[in-house]
């Protein structure tokens, strides 16, 4: 916590190595997730348990979204790091224990009006639902409601160790909680059902926050209450709450409007092939999108209160071109292997083959808008930084509504695949905006060597996806077993990356040339 402690830890740590570490500790915490998601309509189906449990789910952690994950990661963290860069530790203390306490106050109340209100908040997110499925529904977001008073605590805790240049441990809660209920599934289900699968959620959301109170103590890190509104650092978050809470509201509202519409599809499925895809994306492009943005932006948020106006630049111009270099593969392969990896991850036990096909085809018109949302992603967190919100604010409300006027427009033509292109489309758009005053302002990334390393990664992509598409065919007959079926998605996974990364390698992309000659100094070391 000291601020000259602060500064020579920062300096003396890999950025590479760091943001290498939590992409592996989010890659377990998402396929950990992805297995608890695997297991519901495994073992309960695509009937009234399922539909129910996911909207219900749903309910609570949209208003996680749109109150906690946009206060701290974006309010907070900037604020915070101005308070310890410029006045040192007693006061960022005294700002983080009134933050803290605002945020858990007010988690409080929305936990309560949650549980009073679940009813009307069931019809708000799915009124497709029967009334079987409304009441089951409305029981379980009552039950799971009190995530929104853990998350608030957990994430304020995230926003604090993140801010102090500690990463492992906020990327590891999720593994945490994700275990906890794996294990309630294949011991205690059988015998508690649905609502002890709820109680497990609860449990898990709890131990989020519980982890991360050793390395808040080994930082130095002690709660001091407050619930000063009129502090200078608080005035500042809620200023900036506003534009904040809009921008960021984009992902989770968009999922509500999109799984609202869908469950007047298929008796209610449509809903839950939303859920499962969102989800499935979310998982593939979040593990690099978020290791990304979470180690980037304490750091901008520094560079800003130091005015390091030029390195700020350098940092978005470079972080935007590694994302894209991987982004962009990521895409045309999921677009390619969509349905064997949904059927591989959700298939089998009660979901048919008929909703896999459904939910494949939710996933590939999805993943078109991954760009979008990697871009906006990381610079969303680059006007937060700069603690400008309204140009996010107006990228987030056009989104909002482009996503359901397309819903309105495409749901009876097209069905669920036009509730995912509402959704890519309204990802391309938010990062369209973001991009043109950026670039006006000639603080942006696009000049003639980007554009022209954009064209090489799409060909190589293009190429990639040829070989992918040729070797997915060749093993469609190899059977349907889970061994077939992962090899079905590992080996044209497999080659398709070897073919991008040599191609990318012969038209000298930076990142492939770096990794060249990291792997060629590591061989000449060992030869040594």
């Amino acid at each position: 916590f000291r601020r000259n402690g602060l500064h020579m830890a920062e300096k003396n740590k890999n950025p590479v190595k760091t943001i290498s570490l939590v992409m592996v500790l989010m890659l377990i915490g998402k396929l950990l997730g992805l297995l608890r998601d695997r297991l519901l309509p495994i073992i309960y189906g695509s009937g009234i348990e399922t539909n129910a449990f996911l909207t219900a789910s749903r309910i609570p952690r949209v208003f996680f979204d749109i109150v906690f994950a946009s206060a701290v990661t974006a309010s907070f963290i900037p604020v915070f790091s101005e308070h310890l860069t410029k006045k040192g530790k007693r006061e960022a203390v005294l700002f983080s224990g009134n933050f803290m306490t605002v945020i858990g106050l007010f988690s409080l109340i929305l936990t309560v009006l949650g549980i009073i209100f679940a009813s009307p908040l069931v019809q708000l997110f799915a009124d497709g639902f029967d009334a079987e499925t409304t009441a089951l529904c409305v029981s379980l977001t009552r039950l799971m409601f009190p995530i929104v008073l853990f998350t608030g605590i957990a994430f304020s805790f995230v926003g604090i160790l993140q801010s102090l240049d500690e990463f492992n441990i906020p990327a590891l809660i999720s593994v945490i909680a994700n275990i906890i209920v794996i294990v309630y599934y294949y011991t205690l289900n059988d015998r508690y059902g649905i609502f002890g699968l709820a109680a497990a959620f609860l449990i898990g959301w709890l131990l989020q926050a519980a982890i991360q109170v050793p390395a808040l103590r080994k930082k130095g890190f002690f709660y001091k209450p407050s619930l000063s509104l009129r502090s200078e650092g608080m005035k500042k978050v809620l200023a900036f709450m506003l534009p904040v809470l809009v921008s960021t509201w984009v992902q989770p509202i968009n999922l509500t409007i999109n799984a609202k519409f869908g469950s007047r599809l298929m008796d209610g499925f449509g809903s839950s092939a939303i859920d499962l895809s969102n989800n499935l994306f979310l998982i593939i492009a979040g593990v690099f999108v978020f290791s990304v943005t979470n180690v980037i932006f304490p750091r901008l948020s520094r560079m800003t209160a130091e005015n390091e106006t030029s390195k700020f630049r350098r940092t978005i111009q470079t972080t935007v071109h590694v994302s894209m270099y991987f982004i962009i593969p990521m895409t045309a392969g999921l677009i390619a292997l969509a349905q064997p990896v949904v059927d591989l991850l959700y298939g089998g036990g009660q979901l048919d083959a008929g909703a896999v096909q459904i939910t494949s085809e939710a996933l590939r018109y999805i993943s078109i808008g991954m760009t979008g949302y990697a871009l906006q992603a990381v610079l969303t967190r680059a006007y937060f930084a700069q603690q400008e919100g309204k140009i996010p604010l107006v990228a987030g409300t056009v989104s909002i509504v482009v996503n359901l006027l397309l819903c309105v427009v495409l749901t009876d033509t097209m069905g669920v695949k036009g509730l995912a292109i509402a959704s890519a489309v309204a990802a391309t758009v938010n990062a369209v905006i973001l991009v043109i005053p950026m670039e006006k302002a000639g603080e942006g990334f696009i000049n003639r060597a980007f554009v022209i390393d954009m064209i090489k990664l799409a060909v190589s992509a293009a190429v990639m996806t040829i070989v992918v598409l040729l070797l997915a065919n060749a093993l469609g007959g190899i059977g349907a077993g889970t061994g077939a079926k992962a090899v079905k998605v590992f080996v044209p996974t497999v080659a398709g990356g070897a073919v991008y990364f040599v191609l990318t390698s012969v038209l000298d992309v930076f990142e492939a040339r770096e990794a060249v000659g990291a792997i060629k100094n590591r061989l000449a070391g060992r030869r040594v």
